[in-house]
C-alpha cells in the first residue's frame, strides 16, 4: 500500500489515476479502474449532450461503488458545444471529482465548488499550475511532453517539469504523460508528485471499450511511434503515428494550413472508426510515447495492483539497498 496526500484528500486507495480520453473513457473503462481502487475520469465530451453524460454517470455508479470522477475538456471543437451546460450536468449527477482540461476554468468553478466537487486541472506548464492553484482548484495534474493529447508548446518532459511545479504548489500534483508503470510511479514519487496518471496505459487494457487491434498496435510499438500535430497552429497534439498523421504534417508542412485544410482528417468521427472498428488507418487517434513501455493488455485490476505492489518493492528494497 503507498498513501499520498493525494489517495488521504481524495480519499483514493491507489495514487494511480486514468486519464479522461475521447471516446475511451466509458463507464466500463471508468468503473474497473474505480474497482481496482485507482481513480477512473469519465470523459463529459464522449457523450453527445449533458444529458446523455447523466446517463453515463449512473451506469458507472451501477458498475462501482467507489468513487471516480467526470474530466471536462475546456477547448475549441468543430461542432460548437456548450462548456457550462455539461458542467451543470456534472453538478447534479452527484460525482465528487473533476477533472477540468485545456482552457482556464475559473468561469465554471463555481458551479462545481457549490456542489462540493473537488476539481483537478490538467495543466502543461509550471504558471498555469501555480494559476490553478491560485483560481481555487484543489490538485493539479501536469503533463509533461510525452504525454497523449494536449502537451502544450513549450516542450518541457516531465522529469523537469514535476519537481519545478513541486516547488511552487502546496496541492496535491498528479504526474501524466510517459508513466505506465511501478518505475513511473516510484520517480514520480521522487520528483515530488503524489500520484500519476495514465491514459495510453489504460487503453491496453481488457475492459478498454476500444477495437482488439488498437490495443495489440499499442503493444506492438515504441516510444517513436507518436507525432505531432497542429503544431502550426499552437495547439500541439501528440497522436499515433499512421498514414493520416504523415498526411496532416505534410500539410502544415507546407506553411500556412488552416484548419480547414485538414478538418477532413482530424474529424472526431474518423478517429472514432479508428476505436470502434479497428481500421488503424482511418483516421488519427492520441497516443503517448509511453507505448514503448507498453507490454501486454491486463486487467485494470492486474495493471494497477501490479504497479503498485511492484513500486513498493522498488522503493522497499533497492532504494533502500543504493542508500545502504
Amino acid at each position: 500500500m503507498i498513501k499520498t496526500r493525494f489517495t488521504e484528500e481524495f480519499g483514493i486507495e491507489h495514487p494511480v489515476v486514468q486519464g479522461g480520453m475521447q471516446w475511451v473513457a466509458t463507464a466500463e473503462l471508468v468503473s474497473a479502474v474505480a474497482n481496482a481502487g485507482a481513480l477512473g475520469f469519465l470523459t463529459a465530451l464522449t457523450q453527445p449532450s449533458p444529458e446523455q453524460l447523466l446517463k453515463e454517470v449512473a451506469r458507472t455508479s451501477e458498475m462501482t461503488d467507489k468513487p471516480f470522477g467526470v474530466n471536462l475538456t475546456i477547448l475549441p471543437t468543430l461542432k460548437a458545444v456548450s462548456h457550462e451546460e455539461y458542467a451543470h450536468a456534472i453538478a447534479e449527477s452527484g460525482v465528487k471529482l473533476v477533472e477540468t482540461a485545456g482552457r482556464n476554468p475559473e468561469p465554471i468553478l463555481p458551479i462545481f465548488k457549490k456542489a462540493g466537487i473537488k476539481v483537478i486541472h490538467k495543466c502543461t506548464s509550471v504558471r498555469h499550475s501555480v494559476k490553478a492553484e491560485k483560481i481555487g482548484c484543489d490538485a493539479v495534474s501536469i503533463d509533461g511532453f510525452e504525454c497523449a493529447g494536449h502537451p502544450g508548446e513549450d516542450d518541457i518532459p516531465g522529469l523537469v517539469l514535476i519537481p519545478c511545479a513541486a516547488d511552487q504548489l502546496s496541492v496535491p500534483i498528479i504526474a501524466s504523460g510517459g508513466f505506465g508503470d511501478a518505475r513511473g510511479l516510484v520517480a514520480a514519487l521522487a520528483l515530488g508528485a503524489d500520484a500519476i496518471n495514465m491514459g495510453t496505459r489504460f487503453m491496453a487494457t481488457r475492459e478498454a471499450p476500444i477495437h482488439e487491434n488498437v490495443k495489440r498496435k499499442l503493444v506492438d510499438s515504441a516510444e517513436r511511434d507518436t507525432a505531432l500535430i497542429f503544431r502550426t497552429m499552437r495547439n500541439t497534439a501528440r497522436i499515433f503515428r499512421n498514414s493520416v498523421a504523415e498526411e496532416v504534417m505534410a500539410i502544415e508542412g507546407k506553411g500556412d494550413a488552416s484548419i480547414q485544410d485538414i478538418a477532413h482528417l482530424v474529424a472526431g468521427e474518423r478517429g472514432r472508426k479508428v476505436l470502434d472498428e479497428g481500421d488503424m488507418e482511418a483516421g488519427i487517434w492520441s497516443a503517448g510515447m509511453v507505448a514503448g513501455l507498453i507490454r501486454d493488455i491486463p486487467t485494470c485490476e492486474e495493471l494497477v495492483h501490479r504497479i503498485v505492489s511492484e513500486a513498493a518493492d522498488i522503493i522497499n528494497k533497492r532504494l533502500r539497498q543504493a542508500a545502504s
